[in-house]
């Protein structure tokens, strides 16, 4: 259990501090691309750690994976991985990775109508729904790192496009929101199934088939074991 602990404090420490505040200091010193070179080797080597450290670890059950809460991933992932095949969507603002240059306006449209951080809510989604079906310590280490740095990451990733993009930033942010369905509910934008596409819900459809398919064998368990 001590490798998956410090794993998951390596974990969010590198993406809440060294992305947060420690960030300019850091590109400053090793310059954007070489800053970008470390971040993503170090995430990988975290993530690789998570993986093995939960692999290891002791069984240590908090509540039973047993009744309805195993329901809760089979409900849930459908719509997070309807969120994620929606938010690989070329121009999307907040996708992670190199700052992008756009001229005018930047694009509301997708899934950036229904939250500006459709990638990040769907690892959130993924993340809180098998805390709930798996009660077991390892689980909530795992889970809980992937869940704090999504949820840190929305307002993170918001700070970094404001510096970016400024008014246009701004402009964007006011149409859009962090609460899925916020902006809508406010009047700032409107929805429609355009948006959400039948091409991305058709992709979300065939991989949630396969993860159902390959979940026993993947993991050890089926997707659902009431």
């Amino acid at each position: 259990m001590t490798m998956l602990v410090l794993a998951a404090l390596a974990w969010i420490l590198l993406h809440v501090i060294v992305a947060g505040p420690l960030r300019p200091a850091l590109v400053g010193r090793l310059g954007l691309s070489a800053y970008r070179g470390l971040f993503s080797v170090l995430s990988a080597a975290s993530l690789a750690a998570l993986i093995w450290g939960y692999g290891q670890a002791p069984y240590i059950e908090f509540w039973p994976s047993a009744g309805w809460v195993t329901a809760v991933p089979v409900v849930v992932m459908p719509v997070a991985l309807l969120l994620l095949v929606g938010s690989l969507r070329p121009g999307n603002p907040t996708m992670a990775g190199p700052d992008m240059i756009l001229k005018g306006e930047l694009p509301v449209s997708g899934m950036t109508r229904i939250t500006r951080h459709p990638m990040l809510w769907a690892f959130s989604l993924w993340a809180g729904a098998h805390m709930i079906a798996n009660g077991d310590a390892a689980t909530l280490l795992l889970a809980g790192a992937i869940l704090v740095t999504a949820l840190n990451g929305m307002r993170s990733i918001d700070r970094k496009r404001a510096a970016v993009f400024g008014e246009q930033w701004q402009r964007f942010a006011n149409k859009t929101s962090i609460i899925p369905f916020a902006a809508a509910a406010a009047g700032r934008v409107r929805v429609s199934w355009a948006d959400i596409g039948w091409l991305n819900i058709l992709a979300a459809a065939a991989l949630y088939a396969v993860i159902l398919w390959a979940h026993a064998s993947l993991f050890g368990v089926p997707a659902y074991h009431p």
